[in-house]
């Protein structure tokens, strides 16, 4: 099954922490800010400061926009995110605290129920053809405009820009994607 959402599904919901606002792309079916098996958002970082708690679930942010961000965790293991699409995946429960390198950043945020839901996120800024893997869900989304959903049994499918493309099982249809700039998503749900 393909779907695709565009902006104008996109909801803007306020942080749990009440620092700021987040556009939430997808979420689960059914799923709600305090209880939900994956979501897929952006943020825009404006000041340093404490990430909100997620204890139980995992979190990718991968930046892209700005000039970067370190994300300090338990004040220990830093995260610095300094070129578009660089990835840090760390424990929702731990506590985040974000710094600016040099003004505002905008991130892209996956996260995940630790006991609900594997992930594998991969990032692409060179134009290629990518062949989608095995997946229960798989989402794509261009930072760079418009990319391709490309199928041995149809004609490509061209997806506009800021839209977000949800695939079920890819790898069984043998899609393939063609972009730069972009944002794999691989979600494997548990039984």
């Amino acid at each position: 099954m393909i779907s695709v959402f565009s902006p104008e599904n996109f909801k803007t919901i306020p942080w749990k922490n009440g620092k700021g606002e987040t556009i939430e792309l997808a979420i689960n079916d059914g799923g709600t800010l305090d209880d939900f098996t994956w979501r897929l958002s952006m943020a825009s970082v404006v000041e340093d400061g404490v990430f909100s708690d997620f204890s139980g679930y995992q979190r990718n942010l991968i930046l892209i926009e700005g000039n970067g961000i370190s994300l300090q965790h338990d004040h220990n293991k830093i995260d610095k995110l300094s070129n578009l699409l660089e990835i840090a995946n760390f424990d929702g429960a731990c506590r985040t605290v974000g710094n600016l390198h040099a003004g505002a950043i905008t991130d892209f945020n996956i996260m995940t129920h630790q006991e609900k839901c594997r992930v594998k996120v991969e990032t692409y800024n060179e134009s290629k053809i990518i062949e989608l893997k095995s997946a229960d869900l798989c989402f794509v989304y261009s930072l760079a405009g418009e990319f391709q959903l490309l199928s041995s049994h149809q004609a490509p499918q061209t997806i506009s820009t800021g839209h977000l493309l949800k695939l079920s099982h890819p790898q069984e249809n043998k899609l393939s994607i063609e972009g730069r700039q972009l944002i794999v998503i691989y979600f494997h749900l548990q039984a």
